[in-house]
């Protein structure tokens, strides 16, 4: 009797469309407030999303590609279940690498499909193109400006506050005023609402604008510094340029660092292992593109610190340059 029951609600239940159920699927993995590095011990990082921000950009991806497969296939998205279009997934990833999309695109697009379908990239037999620095074309083009119609003239003061912090979007549209603190009087900022990972972290302020920026901060008091953040700012690109210029203010010459030992305590050694990564000297020596150049060990971990990052190979390969 149950089990007819069961039958009867099941054959009742409207089918969910293809979108309807990518929405349902990636929600349900949605883990805020949960431990990350906690779910990597227990070997349950991959059955769930921790950001926000990161389930809206699976969501879109794996939208993009129901959308192909309805286009592409003929697959009505009323009907279809996400197993059925599985199969077309690496013809898809294909499609995007023959179109020309940039490798963070694609690898960005493939991770959205491993984790809606519980698999990992390799599962889907198709080899990505490698990402490299000269690829990416995010907040690197002279024009973005002038593309975007953002006048950086007539939000003066947003732009040199960027530059000055290098906070990131959601950290700039909620600092407070009351973040400001001095140190050695020096002035910094507390940034702890909208980061990244909800990862707490101070940043120096810097820049020839400082005083404007602590100006802009004590005026504010405890209430927001912006009300309104603009659409088309180049905020990433602020952003890389706070760390150029801190990551130069912090610079030793090559033989300094040739000569000073590296230790970052935060660095991670597997599990199992403690923290704390040791090197003979401080020079970091650039690989792909830039190979032949060189870093400060010690100074691309300052700048990793300030920007909310936590490896330093981050930071030299997307936001600093030398």
């Amino acid at each position: 009797k149950n089990c007819k029951g069961a039958d009867i609600m099941s054959r009742g239940k409207r089918q969910l469309s293809l979108i309807g159920q990518v929405d349902a699927r990636l929600n349900g993995m949605l883990a805020l407030g949960q431990s990350k590095h906690q779910a990597k011990k227990d070997g349950t990082a991959k059955d769930h999303i921790y950001s926000g921000n990161t389930l809206d950009r699976y969501k879109k991806d794996c939208c993009r590609f129901m959308n192909w497969v309805t286009e592409e296939k003929g697959y009505a998205k009323k009907s279809a279940r996400l197993e059925d279009v599985r199969q077309y997934a690496p013809e898809y990833i294909h499609a995007m690498i023959n179109e020309g999309k940039s490798a963070y695109t694609i690898h960005s697009a493939v991770a959205g499909l491993a984790k809606l379908y519980g698999c990992s990239a390799p599962d889907f037999g198709v080899e990505l193109p490698s990402r490299r620095m000269e690829n990416i074309t995010r907040s690197r083009r002279e024009d973005t400006q002038n593309e975007y119609h953002f006048s950086e003239k007539n939000n003066q003061d947003f732009v040199d506050f960027c530059r000055g912090t290098g906070l990131r979007r959601r950290e700039v549209s909620r600092i407070r005023g009351d973040a400001l603190f001095f140190r050695n009087g020096e002035p910094w900022l507390i940034v702890d609402e909208g980061t990244k990972g909800g990862k707490p972290r101070v940043c120096p302020i810097i820049g020839e604008h400082k005083d404007k920026i602590v100006s802009m901060l004590q005026s504010a008091g405890t209430g927001r510094v912006f009300d309104k953040v603009p659409t088309h700012a180049d905020i990433h690109g602020y952003r890389r340029e706070y760390a150029t210029a801190l990551y130069q203010a912090n610079a030793r010459t090559f033989e300094e660092c040739l000569t000073s030992p590296f230790w970052n305590a935060e660095h991670k050694n597997g599990r199992g292992k403690p923290k704390g990564g040791y090197d003979k000297n401080s020079v970091y020596r650039c690989r792909g593109a830039r190979k032949g150049q060189w870093m400060d060990k010690q100074a691309m971990l300052t700048v990793s610190r300030a920007l909310g990052h936590n490896r330093i190979s981050v930071v030299g390969e997307h936001y600093i340059t030398v």
